[in-house]
């Protein structure tokens, strides 16, 4: 199984970076598969560590694939790190090995602290629609523009039906990139696209892109 999750990093200089990323759990182990080129794979091999965040807040999921690349962070317990304020829970995690990949490397990393800081509410329907439109919204570039409208009419009924005001406006900004990316200056690279260039995003699965 893989988990939507929010790896946080941070480079050399001292910057955080947020990466959506799906998370495989073996055993006491945190599996991640960033793809190369990315900053949370130069963040982690440099520093040899990690935090896994675990959100309900999809603002997050959808800020990273649309720009918005400021969350308030606490720094982490055990490890030079920092955690999302807005983490349900967050794992800090160490690097124990990095099987090299020309893709996508598999890291390893050990838990070293964990900690709850609120209940999990329940599923959301919207909110996993946030999530599905934010891979959408990474492969712009990838997918047909057909196949992004049909899956983003169907979406959006969980939107309509089940959406909170956090939901909502996660919701826009995905929509907003959809039409800036499709406009006449986006289109003419006249403007900056929201959708990213390279894999680093929301990693979904093996084959997938979204996850740094």
């Amino acid at each position: 199984m893989i988990f939507e999750t929010l790896v946080t990093t941070v480079a050399p200089d001292g910057r955080v970076h947020f990466a959506p990323m799906g998370a495989r759990y073996a055993g006491d182990e945190v599996v991640l598969m960033p793809f190369k080129p990315s900053a949370t794979l130069d963040n982690i091999v440099g520093s040899g560590c990690a935090v896994l965040n675990l959100t309900t807040d999809v603002r997050v999921f959808a800020g990273c694939v649309t720009g918005r690349r400021e969350w308030p962070t606490l720094p982490a317990e055990r490890i030079a790190g920092e955690r999302l304020v807005s983490a349900l829970a967050h794992v800090e995690l160490r690097l124990l090995r990095c099987d090299d990949d020309a893709q996508r490397p598999v890291l390893h990393l050990e838990r070293v602290c964990e900690r709850t800081h609120a209940p999990f509410p329940g599923f959301n329907r919207a909110q996993a629609a946030v999530i599905e439109g934010a891979v959408l919204v990474s492969r712009l570039r990838l997918l047909p523009p057909e196949k992004v409208d049909d899956e983003m009419t169907y979406l959006q009924i969980a939107i309509d039906k089940t959406a909170g005001p956090a939901e909502r406006e996660a919701w826009s900004w995905l929509t907003t990139a959809v039409a800036e990316f499709r406009s006449p200056a986006g289109k003419a690279g006249n403007v900056e696209s929201r959708a990213p260039a390279t894999a680093e995003t929301l990693a979904v699965g093996p084959a997938g892109k979204l996850h740094a």
